[in-house]
């Protein structure tokens, strides 16, 4: 994507459109124009946050930690997400609107369409790093251009192991040389534009996953049968 989607969230005019229905946060679809451009985002609100007793308030920080990782490692799974505390119900994420026939999800597209498969185990991969405790069918999007993308990583970055997530197909495949290459200089350090995001401990604990990654060298295995989501979709 250009810097056009991000100067729109940055910087647009933010318009409440309404409620998007069933997340157990309040999500909402708005519209970001600058000028005569305008476009479709997903606004998450701190003030819509239910409170957690693992996570403290303030996942919008995670949604934007988990665009910018995924910016850093050049994999492009994350839309485009900002920080605004200028959004009409408070400080809250700015995301890209992926538009998408929602019918197709994580479970269609490795069902259906096999081509997917590359990027679905490096969702998968990211989800292991980032610790993603929500990883739902629904939060794999195919987008009209044929562009896959992972969404809703508000509940990410945990120091506790925490991982769950409907991406079992891949448990135990060897991860590609090149996604590990890409990988390896987390173990040593991570960008400070997400460490800025999060606590110590995490920090620390994304280097230990990725540690842990390249030690192994291929995909975790849930042998508990208990890492999912739910709901599945």
């Amino acid at each position: 994507m250009s810097g056009r989607e991000l100067t729109l969230l940055g910087e647009g005019g933010v318009e409440l459109l309404g409620r998007i229905p069933r997340g157990s946060n309040a999500a909402f679809l708005v519209r970001v124009s600058c000028g005569d451009d305008s476009a479709y985002a997903v606004y998450k609100p701190e003030s819509g946050e239910r409170p957690l007793l693992d996570f403290e308030p303030g996942l919008y920080r995670r949604e934007r930690a988990a665009y910018l990782l995924s910016e850093h490692l050049g994999w492009g799974i994350v839309p485009p997400t900002v920080i605004r505390a200028d959004a009409p119900l408070g400080i809250g994420s700015l995301q890209w609107f992926v538009e998408c026939d929602f019918s197709e999800h994580y479970f269609t597209l490795y069902a259906d369409s096999p081509e997917t498969h590359r990027i679905l185990l490096q969702i998968a991969l990211f989800d292991c790093i980032a610790n993603n405790t929500d990883r739902k069918s629904g939060h794999v999007l195919r987008g009209h251009d044929g562009r896959v993308w992972g969404i809703d990583h508000g509940l990410c970055f945990s120091a506790g192991f925490k991982l769950r997530t409907v991406i079992w197909d891949f448990a135990g495949a060897p991860i590609p040389a090149a996604l590990l290459e890409d990988i390896t200089p987390l173990a040593e350090a991570v960008p400070p534009e997400v460490a800025g995001l999060l606590d110590d401990a995490e920090v620390a604990a994304l280097q230990r996953r990725v540690q842990r990654l390249l030690l192994t060298g291929m995909l975790p295995v849930d042998r508990t049968g208990m890492r999912y989501p739910w709901p599945l979709v």
